[in-house]
């Protein structure tokens, strides 16, 4: 029932806002230099890298990264403007569609992200899609904190169910979560 939601809802999704996504992505390149659309290695299910797409928020150049690790400095205005409203995951529609994201699942990892990896692997997250949005995203959790993050994401996994997804979803579009922060790194 997960994957037909999946891909209706990102078939239809990718219809709607299709012409937002092409706005966005030349106001991004208006903005500064670079591609309107960022594209990026992830780790998915079963450990499999797949590229990941997103309304580019970043200076072009800036190094491949998690974002808790990147500077503030290295967001774009119209970036930060983006992720405040989420709408730089507009492209990972695409990603829904192909089935290598669900709307709701662990955030996709960067490949360099080894503490993560070992944790969720530690898990057994690996078995879920990634998602666009999840458990830990509405409950303020990043990628800064790799072991709370495996937790919830595993927590997530022993408790889904499609009403729960739903319940993520809405709660994702009616703005709770912060998503991904950045600049956040603790060493």
């Amino acid at each position: 029932m997960k994957r037909v939601f999946d891909i209706l809802a990102s078939g239809a999704g990718l219809l709607v806002f299709g012409p937002v996504i092409l706005v966005l992505a030349v106001l991004v390149r208006r903005d500064s230099p670079g591609p309107g659309i960022f594209a990026q290695a992830r780790v998915g299910r079963g450990e499999r890298v797949f590229t990941c797409y997103k309304l580019r928020t970043m200076a072009q150049g800036t190094v491949s990264a998690a974002s808790h690790e990147t500077p503030v400095s290295a967001v774009t205005r119209l970036g930060a403007a983006l992720r405040r409203w989420k709408l730089d995951e507009l492209p990972q529609l695409w990603n829904v569609l192909k089935g290598e994201m669900s709307f709701v699942g662990p955030r996709p990892c960067l490949p360099v992200q080894a503490q993560l990896i070992k944790a969720r692997r530690a898990r057994g997250v690996f078995a879920l899609r990634p998602g666009i949005t999840g458990l830990a995203q509405v409950q303020d959790i990043d990628m800064s904190d790799p072991e709370r993050l495996a937790i919830v994401d595993a927590e997530y996994l022993a408790t889904r169910s499609f009403a729960g997804d739903i319940r993520l979803i809405l709660q994702t579009v009616t703005g709770k979560g912060r998503g991904d922060r950045v600049g956040t790194h603790r060493p």
